[in-house]
């Protein structure tokens, strides 16, 4: 992404990611641990959540979205990059140094079940923030802790209850209201709704959505879920093998789709209208997604896309707006999606012995 490019969505940035990287080595030996290879998790990710905005971030299970949110939250230390927070880098800060910003941000954790100690009544979880952080005395925090759990939707009166004496959606409204606990500016919400019931997901997106409008909060929203993401987001980044491929405003990105991976997320995507759903023709990505640990040359999507073509193997496409696109569209692809053309019916030219490598 170009420096003016990010300095255009990045002018009000509550928090921004500069070139950011993420491996993980992957060591064998017994005694003598060697390094014999490394998991591309997030390669060259840039972009900006400006405050007070939704930014969804969407892509196939292992596309590197939750890694990125552990990086931007520093709860995982970046290979290279940046991770600046007002303005700030906080990408090498110590655990003591980082910790001031950590009030300001929190994260609500996609499993309800697995995210909250069994063993712990809801009270206590919901303060542990007051705790680490020595707001108030013990004393003090409890009636702050039913202030958290009523605004949430849940009876104070339960402060004393364990987790497993609370359904899926109470759990979540749980770890809703320990991530509010000290007022946070940014929210990142990894998956907030994937484990809940149709019903309940709805219940817990209308409480993420007063929740903002009420204290002003800025969230990084995660889901591989295109039709909840277009509910919640102001913008969308695609992600796809640890790479950003389209980023654009919501409706801009629902309505004129121009990566090809992108129109293929939107063409299984769940519509309400039994007409459309019926009308939609489905675009069926070839092969399987290559390994993060060997992952293709070139534009990574290449060896499922089917406008794949040689400049694709050879090249990394930029990330930036395609001609005819406003500049808040970008799209790291080298031949972008036109309006009304069927992805069905194109092939790509690829030999296909080029395209597994």
């Amino acid at each position: 992404m170009s420096d003016d490019t990010r300095a255009n969505e990045s002018g009000e940035a509550l928090i921004e990611v500069r070139a950011a990287v993420k491996h993980f080595p992957i060591k064998q030996g017994v005694i003598v641990k060697r390094e014999v290879g490394r998991v591309h998790a997030v390669e060259g990710v840039s972009l900006a959540v400006r405050r007070g905005e939704t930014l969804g971030l969407v892509g196939e299970t292992g596309c590197g979205k939750s890694t990125l949110a552990r990086c931007v939250t520093r709860l995982h230390q970046l290979t290279s990059g940046q991770i600046l927070f007002e303005g700030q880098d906080i990408t090498g800060l110590s655990r003591s140094q980082v910790r001031p910003y950590r009030r300001r941000m929190q994260m609500i954790f996609q499993d309800p079940y697995g995210s909250l100690n069994p063993r712990r009544r809801v009270g206590s979880i919901i303060g542990d923030p007051f705790a680490i952080h020595g707001e108030g005395e013990r004393d003090e925090r409890k009636p702050k802790v039913q202030e958290l759990m009523e605004l949430v939707g849940l009876n104070p009166e339960h402060y004393n209850r364990f987790p497993a004496e609370f359904s899926g959606g109470q759990r979540q409204r749980i770890g809703v209201a320990r991530a509010l606990a000290l007022k946070p500016s940014l929210i990142v919400a990894d998956e907030p709704v994937s484990a809940l019931d149709v019903s309940i997901q709805a219940q817990i997106i209308n409480l993420l959505d007063d929740l903002q409008q009420e204290f002003g909060l800025t969230y990084l929203f995660i889901s591989h879920d295109l039709s909840v993401v277009r509910h919640v987001s102001d913008r969308i980044a695609v992600m796809y093998l640890g790479q950003v491929v389209e980023l654009a405003d919501s409706e801009e990105l629902h309505g004129r789709p121009r990566h090809p991976y992108t129109n293929a997320l939107l063409s299984a995507a769940s519509v309400a209208d039994p007409d459309q759903a019926a009308a939609r023709q489905r675009i069926v990505l070839t092969g399987d997604v290559p390994s993060p640990v060997a992952p293709p040359s070139g534009c990574r999507f290449h060896p499922r896309c089917p406008k794949a073509q040689q400049i694709c193997v050879e090249q990394v496409p930029a990330l930036k707006a395609r001609s005819g696109d406003p500049d808040t569209h970008l799209t790291a692809c080298h031949f972008p999606v036109e309006p009304g053309e069927d992805l069905t019916r194109v092939t790509a030219t690829i030999p296909e012995e080029e395209r597994a490598e």
